[in-house]
């Protein structure tokens, strides 16, 4: 399957219900966090391989894997995240006005509300990944519209802040205004955004033949672009 193919319900289920399920951490994350998490990588300040990014999907200490039932299920799993992944960042380049959040939408009392904390929540840690480099937005005029952004999914905010998401119908405000926010941080970032090649510190490791390729193929990089050429 070819990393550029966007996922069918099927595969987006059976990536969902793996994600729930105890082979990951209790704090790993569900497709919606995910989601966030993915799109925040996708139109951040620098590119972040899919080997520093993976790690903090499942929830888990640090050099510990998720219980895979096989190498396959683990090449299988990678090779969904990795496609979900690319699915966002094309969304990006080729048509970005048709972007969505991943909201949690319910109904309370009749009313559709949308949920976007745990998306809020993948979007911040995604954040993490270069918050030296995110600091240069907070010194324009687009500084609020990452507010919602925190208040919804920041790990701690303040007392004081805590009442502005404490009832479902704040939470639902703050949802919009971060799906307004985010055609904006894009446009932002995407004029400056870099390779992140100069952030590579020249005494990291080599990729090891047994690691998961960079490339996002899922598969292990001896069995990947470590292969070598194919002999026809």
């Amino acid at each position: 399957m070819h990393l550029d193919q966007p996922l069918s319900d099927k595969e987006f289920d059976e990536l969902d219900n793996f994600l729930m399920s105890d082979a990951v951490g209790d704090e790993g994350m569900t497709m919606d966090a995910l989601h966030g998490y993915l799109t925040a990588i996708a139109i951040g300040p620098e590119f972040i391989p899919l080997s520093e990014w993976l790690p903090n999907v499942w929830g888990l200490e640090d050099d510990e894997q998720p219980k895979f039932t096989s190498d396959k299920q683990a090449e299988r799993i990678i090779n969904l995240i990795a496609r979900f992944s690319n699915e966002v960042m094309i969304t990006f380049e080729v048509a970005p006005k048709e972007f969505e959040p991943l909201f949690c939408v319910y109904d309370l009392d009749g009313k559709e509300i949308i949920d976007g904390e745990a998306w809020a929540w993948g979007f911040w840690e995604g954040m993490q990944l270069r918050a030296d480099a995110w600091e240069a937005i907070k010194s324009t005029s687009l500084e609020p519209l990452l507010r919602p952004i925190y208040l919804l999914g920041a790990d701690e905010i303040t007392e004081e802040e805590t009442k502005l998401v404490d009832e479902p119908s704040k939470c639902h405000k703050l949802s919009i205004e971060v799906e307004a926010a985010i055609p904006h941080i894009h446009q932002y970032w995407l004029p400056l955004r870099t390779s992140g090649v100069g952030t590579v510190k020249r005494d990291a490791p080599k990729q090891g033949r047994n690691d998961i390729c960079n490339c996002g193929s899922g598969k292990k990089y001896k069995n990947c672009c470590g292969a070598g050429p194919t002999v026809h």
